[in-house]
């Protein structure tokens, strides 16, 4: 009978020991979650390599022309439908911006093209919506350069040749400003633990928002330096030729990863992301929206107030000879 005592009692406490050691791990889970910024960036930094290229995924209008009979070659215009029907390259297809990722995933078979590429008016919202798409996985999507105002002078008139000027071109400064010493990152809060959900979240969230949600103005940034963190997105030698104050020189291709610099950026401002044109600055503008910092593009770039400057120093300065008069269906 005694034998029989020590046998239940001995049982108990097994039982009991590893019922708590469940509820112990249970949990920690539940109190120490994946953390879903680092399990998305491990995921894009393996699986989606544009952001480390030096030359973004962005063509001209020449080359779009060349291939207009080419069925491989799929153009997607994301402007409004009186300006599409007003005039549009042809064989494009118009498309909202909200649209676009549920047109790759069920209106068509994007690798059966060479090239999708994004065309907009000016090509900065396209570069954006580009990005997002190549961060979906779609690694053929490209935007054309200077958008439609590169197809026909009417079409630059209300875009970029409304926009270019030098109105900031006397504050800029060559000062090299140092990065700020790394801080935490965003808080993603998607409720996934799959790095794939969390991008499809994070991705549907965004496509939903317009472009015009991420612009910036020149005139916003220098009157209002010290709201912004700013960001030069271009080569060491354009930075060094002037740049807008305070604004800190991150290279295209190896400053924004988790080995460099990408947790020098803050979270408790704005970022706000400029290179000469407004297209390069776009893809990054996508990239690290996806990621959860706060982050706009400056509007037209360097050419919204310093474009005299640009050409000076022979740079992607607009100007009137990117203009090329192709034709359109009207």
């Amino acid at each position: 009978m005694k034998k029989t005592k020590l046998f239940f009692i001995a049982f108990f406490i097994t039982l009991t020991a590893s019922f708590y050691g469940r509820s112990s791990a249970v949990n920690l889970s539940i109190v120490n979650p994946p953390d879903e910024f680092e399990t998305l960036l491990n995921y894009l930094e393996s699986n989606s390599s544009f952001m480390k290229a030096e030359a973004l995924p962005i063509i001209d209008a020449e080359e779009v022309k060349n291939n207009l009979k080419n069925p491989k070659y799929h153009v997607i215009d994301i402007r409004s439908d009186s300006w599409f029907e007003y005039g549009h390259i042809k064989g494009a297809k118009n498309l909202k911006p909200e649209n676009l990722l549920s047109y790759f995933e069920s209106e068509i078979v994007p690798a059966d093209f060479d090239k999708i590429v994004v065309v907009c008016y000016s090509g900065q919202s396209a570069s954006y919506f580009a990005g997002l798409l190549r961060i979906a996985g779609y690694n053929n999507v490209y935007s054309m350069k200077w958008g439609m105002s590169s197809w026909r002078e009417d079409f630059a008139k209300d875009s970029w040749l409304k926009n270019v000027n030098n109105d900031y071109a006397s504050k800029v400064e060559t000062t090299n400003n140092a990065k700020p010493v790394s801080s935490n990152h965003p808080v993603l809060n998607t409720g996934k633990s799959d790095a794939k959900d969390i991008l499809k979240a994070r991705l549907v969230e965004l496509f939903k928002v317009p472009y015009k949600e991420f612009i910036i103005k020149p005139a916003d940034v220098f009157e209002n330096t010290n709201n912004y963190f700013v960001v030069n997105f271009t080569e060491k030698e354009n930075y060094d030729l002037g740049h807008i104050a305070g604004a800190i020189n991150y290279l295209p291709g190896s400053s924004l990863t988790s080995e460099t610099d990408l947790l020098t950026l803050p979270t408790d401002k704005k970022i706000v992301v400029y290179d000469a044109t407004g297209h390069k600055s776009a893809y990054l503008v996508a990239y690290l929206n996806v990621l959860g910092y706060n982050t706009g593009n400056l509007a037209y770039g360097a050419n919204g107030f310093m474009n005299g400057n640009l050409k000076n120093q022979h740079l992607d300065a607009f100007s009137k000879k990117d203009i090329n008069m192709y034709p359109v269906i009207e």
